[in-house]
């Protein structure tokens, strides 16, 4: 089964890079965005295990996006992606996930 993991970030270069590694495994299936418009359009209409929540949104957005996003769905995970290598995004989805 797939995991389908939402990624939020302000920096187009960055979320491209997000995409491909999201992609690249096949247990998970990555949505990347850049507007908080995009992301909660995504929440209503698809099924999402996880949001991580990239560069570049500064903290009154931050709070304001995942209230957005609870109002859609109660239980979504929602995380802070600090970067670095994509080992280290391995253990922030997973320890999410678990």
């Amino acid at each position: 089964m797939q995991t389908t993991i939402l990624y939020i970030g302000r920096d187009t270069e960055i979320t491209a890079v997000m995409n491909r590694l999201l992609n690249a495994r096949p247990e998970w299936k990555g949505l990347c965005v850049c507007t908080d418009e995009e992301a909660i359009s995504i929440c209503k209409e698809q099924h999402i295990d996880l949001v991580l929540l990239g560069n570049g949104i500064d903290p009154e957005s931050e709070t304001e996006l995942k209230n957005k996003l609870l109002a859609v769905r109660p239980s979504l995970k929602i995380i802070q992606h600090y970067g670095g290598g994509s080992g280290l995004l391995y253990g922030e989805i997973m320890s999410a996930l678990n």
